[in-house]
C-alpha cells in the first residue's frame, strides 16, 4: 500500500497521468537511538566511608542526626534518604550510615545510605480495631529503646491504669524494659497504684517538685528511654528538669523543618552528664553505670496506643500475673468473661491475681474485636483504679 507521502503524481494539461512510488536515499533514513546496551546491575555502592549517625528528629523528609564522637556542643547534622533504601522508613533513634556534607553548616545536607538493624520497635495503631482503616495504620514511634517510661500523676489528673496498662502491652510486646514514673507524690501516696502492680514488680521511681532527680538519672544512664504520658501528668516539666537546655533544643531541631514545631512528633534529648563524671555522650553506647548520662526521647504526640498490631497472645503478655493461671484453659481459649471453661476466672477467685487486672485484660480484648470505646474509660476517669 502506497501512503499519501510517498506519492509523486504526474500531470499533463491538469490531467493525472500516472502514480509511481517515492525513491528514497540515506539522506532520508533516520535511525532512532536504541536502548542503551550497557548492562544492567543490582551492585550498590558500598559507602564504605560512610559515617555512624544517630536519628534525634524527623521533619518533613528531613532527618537530623548527631555522630556518635560528637560531644553535647557539636553541631547537628541535617540529612535526607538516599533512593537506594526504597521504601525504608528512618525513624527517631534509627542508628544510620551517613554520606556527604556532615560538618553541620548551615545549609550542609548530608545523606542517609544505611540503616542499622534495629534491637527494639516501639509500635502503635490509632485505634485497636484491624478491621478498620485506623487499626490497620502500624506506625513506629520509636527505634533501637532500651527503656519506656511511663508518666503517670498520683492526683490532679488521678492515674489511669488503663493508659498504663497499654504501655505495659506495647512495651513488652516491642521488648522493651518499663519504667512507672509517678509524679506530684506530693499531692498523693503511690500505695494504691503499687498495690494494683504488686504481682509486676514493676520497677518505680516518685516524683516530688522540690525532690532531687538523682534515682530518675541513675535509672536513664547508659540508655535510650521513651517517655509517655497523658497531658497534665507534668511529663513537660520533667523533660525541662531532665534536660534544662530541652527548649532551646527542640527550637533548633524544628528549625529545620520549615520553622514547624515538633510537639507532634518524637525528638530525642542528650541528657547533660551526670555529676563527677566525664563523658563523651555517646548515645547508649555504655552500659546501665558507665559513664554514658544516656537519652531520652520526648513523645508529646504519643497519648494512647493503639493495639490492634498486637495479636491476642501477645496481649497476654503484657498481664504476666495472668499468664500462669492460663495454663488450666482449653485449647484456643479466647479468654473472655462469656468462656465458661476459661480458667482465668479461678484463678483471680483464689486471690493469685487482681480482679481489676483481669477485668482491663478482657477489655482489651474487646476493643481488640471492635467491640466499645477503646478510650472511653480513658476519657472517663472515675474510679482511679477502676481498670480505668
Amino acid at each position: 500500500m502506497v501512503g499519501d507521502g510517498d506519492r509523486q503524481e504526474l500531470t499533463r494539461r491538469g490531467d493525472v497521468l500516472a502514480t509511481r512510488r517515492r525513491e528514497y536515499d540515506e539522506d532520508d533514513v533516520r535511525v532512532r537511538p536504541g536502548k542503551s546496551s550497557r548492562p544492567r546491575t543490582r551492585t550498590r555502592p558500598r559507602h564504605e566511608n560512610a559515617v555512624d549517625g544517630f536519628v534525634i528528629a524527623v521533619d518533613r523528609g528531613r532527618y537530623t542526626c548527631v555522630l556518635p564522637d560528637g560531644g553535647p556542643d557539636a553541631p547537628t547534622v541535617t540529612a535526607m534518604r538516599a533512593r537506594e533504601l526504597g521504601r525504608k522508613s528512618v525513624v527517631v533513634g534509627d542508628r544510620v550510615a551517613l554520606v556527604g556534607d556532615v560538618s553541620g553548616q548551615p545549609g550542609a545536607l548530608a545523606r542517609i545510605v544505611r540503616i542499622a538493624e534495629r534491637s527494639s520497635v516501639l509500635r502503635r495503631t490509632a485505634e485497636d480495631d484491624a478491621t478498620t482503616a485506623e487499626g490497620r495504620l502500624e506506625r513506629v514511634v520509636v527505634a533501637n529503646a532500651d527503656q519506656l517510661v511511663i508518666v503517670s500523676a498520683l492526683a490532679d489528673p488521678p492515674p489511669r491504669t488503663g493508659f498504663i496498662d497499654r504501655c505495659l502491652v506495647a512495651a513488652y510486646d516491642a521488648d522493651i524494659e518499663p519504667l512507672l514514673c509517678l509524679t506530684k507524690a506530693d499531692l498523693a501516696g503511690p500505695e494504691a497504684v503499687l498495690d494494683y502492680y504488686t504481682e509486676l514488680e514493676l520497677p518505680y521511681v516518685l516524683i516530688r517538685p522540690d525532690s532531687a532527680l538523682d534515682a530518675l538519672r541513675a535509672l536513664l544512664a547508659g540508655r535510650v528511654s521513651v517517655l509517655v504520658g497523658h497531658s497534665g501528668v507534668g511529663k513537660s516539666t520533667l523533660v525541662n528538669r531532665l534536660v534544662p537546655e530541652a527548649d532551646r533544643a527542640v527550637g533548633t531541631v524544628s528549625a529545620i523543618g520549615r520553622g514547624r514545631h515538633t510537639s507532634t512528633s518524637a525528638v530525642a534529648l542528650r541528657l547533660p552528664p551526670l555529676p563527677d563524671t566525664d563523658t563523651d555522650g555517646r548515645p547508649g553506647t555504655a552500659g546501665r553505670s558507665g559513664a554514658d548520662p544516656g537519652w531520652i526521647i520526648d513523645t508529646p504526640g504519643v497519648r494512647s496506643f493503639g493495639l490492634a498490631h498486637v495479636s491476642a497472645e501477645s496481649l497476654l503478655h503484657g498481664f504476666p500475673d495472668l499468664v500462669e493461671g492460663t495454663v488450666d484453659c482449653p485449647a484456643n481459649c479466647p479468654h473472655t468473661a462469656d468462656e465458661a471453661d476459661c480458667a482465668l476466672d479461678a484463678w483471680v477467685a483464689a486471690g493469685k491475681a487482681d480482679p481489676r487486672r483481669l477485668a482491663s485484660y478482657r477489655r482489651l480484648l474487646a476493643s481488640r474485636s471492635g467491640e466499645g470505646d477503646p478510650r472511653e474509660a480513658e476519657r472517663n476517669p472515675g474510679d482511679p483504679l477502676a481498670g480505668s
